[in-house]
């Protein structure tokens, strides 16, 4: 500020004593005084003149000094005219940007003077228009002339980081003069005048680690070898100050956060040499058993580490993995543990890094080891058995309570206890063996059959004794095995037939037997003919080997008439101890054959039937035929003799009738039928009705009508209807004795058991014709029966 005003008053100083007047060319001087002297020249002559006058004043540029603090308007400059003599003739005005406003001028004397504090960075310069005018006329004296007041720079802002604070890395380890980022700061004052605008850079805070340049801001590393793992993050002030960094300039700062990138500079580290852990011996194989861990200072992925098991004692026990979370080795169990057999492992466990880098080999292997111990603690196990399975063969029909087999089991620990046995009743619900609790032999309970299982599969559990709740099972597969007692006999039933004109030799049937004791497949048979000289004439056996054989010829030619049937018997023997056999018949036929050998005829017996039909088969199908003959003679018998008797002669004929009636009609669609009720029913008897079944020889004889109260039928009816009600075998629904009173007609009424109490209504059966051709009988029946109702209420 002192600055400012002294050099205010140095120019005021100038300007009041004329040493700094508006500029004026040599030209303009020259033609001044010669308008001058023109002047003076009219006046000599005694005439006057009037000429062009010329302006005799100019000026270009004024300054003035900006945020200016004084208490008066601040003096700008002079204008003045070579017209103007002082007389106060002559008038100045000011036009143009601020005129008025922000300028003034005294129109006297042409002062300007600034009316408030300007700032050069809000608006550097104004341009003004001047006019010099006659103060009574008001015409200008001269052409409006342009200038220009510019505002003079002062340094009034600091240097600005713009993108402040700022954030940098670089790796840790790094060289002197690594870069690491470069900060540029700004200067709202005037570049091109002065050295308000000159930045000069320079670090307040981060020293020795960070250096920067004065001239472009660059920042670099200032100090070798600087470690992550000792400080990661450093913070640099930076300033900016301008006037070159002379005293007296302003300045700004700014802050720049540094982080130290990981290098992999650092190896794994055990915290510990030796590594001691406890493992269970009932540990699952592949659980994780323990874990150990190695120290990486570094981070991301050079503080990777990889575990390995350096071979040797445990190393195909246990196998190691990464946690890749948390980096931590941990052990898995490859095969099982058993405290009694091995108590303890020893082993050496590696960490590496995985990612090297070549800069820091020289620093020494990136690997470290450490030893771990591992101790098995014993558990009590359940008891063990010899086997994993146990296989035993018995014979069937072998005496209850033989000793089949044993299993064993035992306590491996340390204080062995005894252990028992027991059959799991679950694998053996028929309860056919049993175990010796303590000895654990096997015994049958139950006699075998192979024929109906042929092997068992049982649970042998062993308990400890002195815990009960450990056991273990194990399965025990008995094989029931065959006993030779069933003798071998033909697979299927065999009938064969030999043609008449056979030759010898010729195979005419090929025979298998079956065994009951053993597969097919595990009994070799043999064949051979029963030794009779009458069978050895006709026909012999061959055993092919294969437990089947043929049946061949032994003469030529074969005749009906004289043996119609012959049979062979052959012994079939089986392979088993002892040796069983049995004598088995074949029926062959003669047959007649055309000169191929096939089948044109054979006897009665072999013509009707199929083939294998047995004899005793054929006579009994026989005689149920002459039966059903000898019955359907006697019936046609008696329906004839019936058709020649009168229905009924006598009151006791129609008790006789009711009890023993057993004319069948024929269904539905018989309709000449004889109608019982018509006898016992006054309400529908006809005149000139003659009997349906029976064709009259005579003129019908008219009856006289029944009483409408006969009690004699009555009581026959209650006293039969109490009968059947009663007795348990009823005759079926379709016989007299249940039907025969039936009806609406009826004395008795109805005797059904579903309507006994509800009296008949009429009902139409119309509908029975829309049903289909299926109801078209049925539906003519019931249309004669109302149309019969009908005439017969008309009637009566």
């Amino acid at each position: 500020m002192l600055t400012r005003n002294c050099l205010l008053l140095f120019l005021w100083f100038l300007f009041e004593e004329g040493f700094l007047t508006p500029l004026q060319s040599p030209l303009q001087r020259k033609l001044g005084s010669e308008r001058a002297g023109s002047s003076a020249g009219i006046l000599r002559n005694g005439r006057t003149s009037f000429q062009r006058v010329k302006r005799g004043w100019v000026w270009n540029q004024f300054f003035v000094l900006e945020e200016y603090m004084g208490s008066d308007p601040q003096y700008v400059g002079k204008l003045h005219s070579d017209l103007d003599k002082g007389d106060i003739a002559v008038k100045y005005t000011l036009s143009g940007d601020g005129a008025g406003s922000i300028f003034t001028i005294d129109q006297t004397t042409g002062d300007i003077h600034a009316l408030r504090s300007l700032d050069r960075e809000e608006k550097p310069y104004y341009t003004l228009r001047a006019q010099a005018v006659d103060v009574e006329t008001g015409r200008a004296l001269e052409p409006e002339s342009e200038f220009v007041i510019k505002v003079q720079d002062i340094n009034d802002n600091e240097p600005k980081f713009l993108e402040g604070p700022y954030t940098a890395s670089v790796p840790e380890m790094s060289p002197v003069g690594t870069y690491v980022m470069q900060v540029t700061a700004s200067d709202a004052d005037d570049p091109t005048y002065g050295n308000s605008a000159r930045v000069v850079y320079s670090i307040l805070q981060g020293q020795p680690y960070f250096s920067v340049d004065p001239k472009t801001g660059i920042i670099r590393t200032a100090l070798p070898n600087m470690d992550r793992e000792v400080k990661e993050q450093y913070q640099v002030l930076i300033q900016a100050k301008d006037m070159g960094g002379q005293l007296g300039g302003l300045a700004g700062t700014t802050t720049i956060n540094i982080t130290l990138t990981d290098v992999n500079d650092n190896p794994p580290r055990f915290p510990k040499s030796i590594f001691h852990l406890r493992i269970p011996e009932s540990s699952f194989v592949g659980s994780a058993v323990g874990r150990i861990k190695a120290h990486d200072p570094d981070s991301g992925k050079n503080a990777e580490i990889e575990y390995t098991i350096v071979p040797g004692d445990g190393g195909t026990t246990f196998d190691i993995t990464t946690n890749e979370n948390t980096q931590e080795g941990i052990l898995i169990l490859r095969k099982p543990l058993d405290y009694e057999s091995k108590k303890a492992y020893t082993f050496k466990v590696e960490a590496s890094n995985g990612h090297l880098d070549r800069r820091f080999h020289a620093f020494g292997p990136f690997k470290d080891t450490a030893t771990v111990k591992i101790n098995i603690l014993d558990v009590d196990e359940p008891p063990v058995f010899s086997k994993p399975s146990y296989t035993m063969e018995v014979y069937e029909d072998t005496p209850v309570g033989i000793i089949i087999g044993a299993v064993t089991a035992q306590d491996l620990d340390a204080g062995s206890s005894p252990v028992r046995y027991s059959i799991d009743w679950k694998s053996d619900l028929d309860s056919c063996f049993s175990i010796d609790p303590v000895e654990g032999t096997i015994s049958t309970n139950e006699p075998l059959d192979r024929e109906n299982i042929a092997q068992h599969n049982i649970s042998v559990v062993a308990t400890k004794v002195n815990n009960p709740v450990l056991s273990s099972k194990v399965e025990v597969t008995i094989h029931v095995l065959d006993v030779n007692e069933f003798p071998p006999e033909f697979s299927v039933p065999y009938e064969t037939f030999v043609c008449e004109n056979s030759k010898p030799g010729q195979i005419i049937q090929i025979v298998s037997a079956k065994d009951k004791d053993t597969p097919s497949d595990g009994q070799r048979f043999t064949y051979k003919p029963l030794p009779e000289p009458s069978t050895k004439e006709n026909f012999t056996v061959q055993d092919f080997g294969n437990n089947t054989a043929g049946i061949l010829t032994t003469r030529n030619g074969y005749s009906r008439r004289m043996q119609e049937i012959y049979f062979l018997a052959i012994v079939i023997e089986d392979s088993g101890y002892p040796v069983q056999s049995s004598t088995n018949t074949l029926t062959i036929r003669v047959c007649g054959c055309d000169t191929e050998g096939t089948l044109l005829s054979c006897n009665v017996e072999a013509i009707f039937l199929p083939v294998g039909l047995s004899t005793g088969a054929l006579i009994a199908i026989l005689l149920c035929i002459i039966i059903l003959l000898v019955i359907v003679v006697l019936y046609v018998g008696l329906r004839r003799q019936k058709s020649k008797e009168t229905l009924m002669t006598s009151k006791e004929d129609v008790r006789d009738n009711v009890i023993h009636y057993d004319d069948e009609g024929g269904g539905e669609e018989d309709t000449h039928a004889f109608d019982m009720g018509t006898l016992r029913n006054t309400k529908v008897i006809k005149e000139n009705t003659y009997r349906r079944d029976v064709k009259p020889d005579t003129e019908p004889c008219y009856k006289p009508p029944a009483s409408q109260d006969n009690t004699d039928i009555r009581d026959f009816i209650q006293q039969r209807l109490q009968e059947h009600d009663g007795d348990a075998t009823a005759p079926p629904y379709d016989s007299l004795a249940t039907y025969a009173y039936e009806g609406e007609g009826s004395i008795a009424e109805s005797l059904s058991s579903i309507e006994s109490l509800i009296a008949d209504k009429d009902e139409e059966y119309d509908y029975l014709n829309e049903w289909g051709p299926r109801f078209k009988t049925l539906a003519e029946i019931f249309g004669a029966q109302d149309s019969h109702l009908e005439s017969t209420n008309n009637k009566l």
